[in-house]
């Protein structure tokens, strides 16, 4: 399969392909021409390269990670290092998943404010590091 179809089924830039090769990532056979020939398995690779570099992996992190894909042989020290990068992924959902609460709980805020009163949206809601807390809600709008 020639670089073009990879990146089209794989939802990236033939750019972000020829990257990954030259970070080590995808190695792609050359055919006639010395042009780039993948599989089927590269399609799925590219994936989930795609996928570690959304979590936040660098390079050098996806690259220590690769090889158990290819051999399926594991060391502890492997073992350990995609322990650690799912931890840290896990952190980063539960991250997350705080920050959309606390929006979730502004969101609600703004619609209570402006179906009550949208002339009095205007003023400055103090928001600790940490949110809104239930006790500014029932400061804000008198009720709990």
């Amino acid at each position: 399969m020639r670089i073009g179809k990879v990146a089209e089924r794989a939802g990236v830039s033939v750019r972000a392909l020829r990257y990954y090769e030259e970070q080590g990532l995808v190695i792609a056979a050359r055919g006639p021409g010395n042009q780039r020939q993948y599989s089927e398995s590269d399609v799925e690779r590219v994936k989930f390269i795609q996928l570690l570099y959304a979590a936040g992996l660098p390079s050098k992190a996806i690259l220590d990670i690769l090889p158990f894909l290819d051999t399926l042989a594991a060391t502890p020290k492997m073992a350990q290092r995609l322990t650690d990068q799912r931890d840290r992924i896990q952190t980063q959902i539960n991250d997350l998943t705080r920050a959309r609460e606390r929006l979730d709980e502004l969101i609600g805020l703004a619609a209570e404010y402006t179906a009550s009163s949208p002339a009095q949206c205007t003023s400055k809601v103090d928001v600790p590091p940490d949110g809104p807390t239930m006790s500014a809600r029932v400061a804000r709008s008198g009720r709990p």
